[in-house]
């Protein structure tokens, strides 16, 4: 039921495999949320991704606590600078220790936790939350009911809960206030401190309180690292960034959708951008907004906004779009793969359909395709094992092609670069470990990592 999971492989198996966009205003606010995988095989996509945000919004299940995905992506925010919010969800299950997660984010990630609010009893006996800063009393409500908070000191709520919560909750608010530092917008805003919220997002409770406090603290569209300068979200001139491709988004019309980080200046529709790696000039006649399932023709955008631009295969992930010469946005990151896998194809007659699901999903940044020079098999790489499932799912699905994937004779990849006789040189060497990727350019493939040491050295 979850709108963002829009493939069909993520309703099928309860998971999100790729970064969807969605557009709400919400208390006066302008948002655009990027759902990111949670498993660590798709690990690439949301990296990508976070160059994209200015906040970020950690869920946490309750029961299982900080899992080692989870800890890493912590840690990439704080190393881009990127303000976090927690949420604790699931407290309406048994198993939980509030306690233990602040401390788990305090002691392992180094954050400072600034918990807003805090569960009145546990587990299947939950009756609400308390909002520790607001000082009022959030009651637990079945699905579709919000009723009114109730305000007072935690000594006040033994009218509407049992006296041995009420006890328990002026306890425990005690316990948190002093354990915890008391939250600080600047210390949030750099990225050392964390507010946690506790709530069940599946029945709706607590997902409000987040909601409206990320409205009033979050920051603005910041300022974004390229060269030669950094770029300002004020400036007039039109700038982004494309941080991910998508293909069949829309079976029926096998589009391809790339999505742009605006940075700065008022988009507006029809513009012509400047594509910098190949200095063509793009004319932007129907970009989209995505609004859940839905999507509309954007008329224009601002900074913060992200725009989706149908193509066919003209922008890539990485590209800067810009009325500025020269410029070019950095930081998004490139992973070699994990995996390599030779492709065996069901059916020959399919080849050409075989190699136009191949191209297209390597587009997408998250699969890279390989043709060795002595033959022509195909060698996908990709970083994680559950990606090769969803690869071969989305090709026999989106493309009707009948594929699988068997051991190949190599461990890892490396592009080749260099001066051209030189690189030269080298391939003619080494022509039964070279492919080619999908732009021509020679990648050495590895036996093993023996192999890739002797040949670096």
């Amino acid at each position: 039921r979850t709108r963002s999971d829009w493939m069909q492989i993520e309703q099928q198996r309860g998971i999100s495999v790729s970064t969807s966009v969605m557009t709400f205003e919400y208390g006066g606010n302008t948002f655009n949320l990027l759902d990111t995988p949670g498993h660590e095989d798709f690990s690439e996509d949301t990296y990508r991704t976070l160059t994209a945000v200015d906040s970020a919004i950690m869920v946490i299940d309750a029961a299982n606590g900080i899992e080692s995905q989870t800890r890493k992506l912590f840690e990439v925010c704080r190393l881009r600078d990127i303000p976090i919010v927690t949420f604790i969800n699931k407290i309406d299950r048994e198993g939980q220790d509030p306690f233990g997660l602040l401390d788990e984010i305090q002691e392992t990630l180094a954050l400072d936790t600034a918990p807003m609010t805090w569960p009145v009893g546990m587990g299947g006996i939950l009756q609400g939350v308390y909002d520790l800063y607001g000082r009022r009393f959030l009651p637990f409500a079945k699905q579709g009911e919000h009723p009114e908070p109730i305000p007072g000191e935690p000594e006040d709520l033994t009218a509407h809960v049992p006296e041995q919560h009420a006890d328990k909750l002026a306890e425990d608010a005690e316990l948190a206030k002093e354990a915890c530092p008391p939250f600080d917008l600047e210390s949030y805003r750099e990225g050392h401190l964390t507010p946690v919220f506790f709530g069940s997002a599946l029945k709706d409770f607590g997902v409000t309180e987040m909601l409206d406090t990320l409205g009033r603290v979050a920051p603005s569209p910041r300022p974004q690292p390229a060269t030669p300068r950094q770029v300002e979200p004020e400036e007039d001139k039109v700038s982004g960034f494309v941080f991910k491709v998508q293909a069949n988004m829309d079976p029926n019309h096998r589009d391809r959708i790339a999505f742009l980080r605006l940075v700065s200046g008022r988009f507006k529709r029809g513009m012509k951008l400047r594509q910098t790696d190949t200095g063509k000039t793009i004319s932007v006649h129907n970009p989209i907004m995505f609004f859940a399932q839905d999507r509309e023709i954007a008329d224009e955008a601002w900074p913060g906004d992200v725009l989706g631009i149908p193509n066919h295969g003209t922008l890539r992930v990485g590209d800067t779009l810009t009325e500025v010469n020269n410029l070019r946005f950095t930081g998004i990151p490139n992973f070699a793969p994990e995996i390599l896998r030779r492709v065996r194809l069901d059916d020959p007659m399919r080849a050409k359909h075989l190699q136009r699901a191949l191209t297209d999903l390597a587009e997408e940044g998250v699969t890279q395709v390989f043709r060795p020079v002595v033959d022509s098999s195909y060698i996908i790489g990709v970083v994680g094992q559950l990606q090769l499932d969803v690869l071969a799912q989305r090709i026999a699905t989106e493309f009707k092609v009948q594929a699988s994937f068997e051991p190949a004779p190599f461990d890892t990849a490396r592009w080749v670069s260099g001066e051209p006789d030189t690189v030269k040189q080298f391939v003619e060497r080494n022509r039964s470990s070279i492919a080619e990727d999908r732009d021509g350019a020679p990648v050495f493939m590895s036996r093993n990592f023996f192999d890739l040491n002797r040949t670096q050295e």
